[in-house]
């Protein structure tokens, strides 16, 4: 952890409000983009991601704060929160369709113009929880192999074959032959 980290770390947990600002600042679109793709609505999205900043000062006090990588500490508790969830609502089949996810058929779609498409809204459904993770990680919040295998608990060389089982599952499922520009 870089001294910065350390410094910014020890003013979360004397709970001063300028550290929390910068952290909230610094994550919330972030953690709230995350959920949002992983729940597809709004409402709970902005729930769950109040509930991070909830669950991130309740372990700051309990002096459980995170220990090498902030961002990854935050994603990790936004996931759990996700899981809680989909366990509490039962809802196993997926994320619910909203009209907004409709895109026109276009084969120049980049990834992300794709991934809000209906079609590809419905393959997600098949992936793991995992796989799941990795794409909304990677492609549409943008983190690096290293960093999504730090949130993830996992290898670099982990996170590029659930990549390449993801992608290779919604190419099957979504019965098309486009192919978006993914970063290795």
């Amino acid at each position: 952890m870089s001294e910065q980290d350390k410094d910014l770390r020890r003013r979360a947990e004397a709970l001063e409000p300028e550290a929390l600002a910068q952290i909230y600042d610094q994550y919330a679109s972030k953690l709230y983009s995350y959920v949002y793709h992983r729940t597809g609505n709004g409402s709970v999205a902005e729930d769950l991601t109040s509930d991070v900043f909830v669950r991130m000062l309740e372990a700051i006090q309990q002096d459980r704060a995170w220990k090498t990588s902030l961002q990854g500490w935050l994603y990790r508790i936004a996931h759990n929160l996700v899981v809680d969830h989909f366990r509490r609502s039962s809802k196993r089949d997926g994320v619910e369709l909203d009209e907004r996810w409709m895109a026109p058929d276009n084969d120049s779609m980049t990834f992300e113009g794709l991934f809000h498409s209906n079609q590809l809204r419905l393959g997600m459904r098949f992936l793991t929880d995992e796989q799941q993770q990795v794409v909304i990680l990677k492609f549409v919040e943008g983190l690096s192999n290293a960093e999504v295998a730090e949130i993830l608990g996992k290898t670099e060389g982990a996170i590029k074959a659930l990549q390449h089982r993801a992608l290779t599952a919604l190419r099957r499922v979504v019965g098309t032959e486009r192919h978006a520009e993914v970063p290795a």
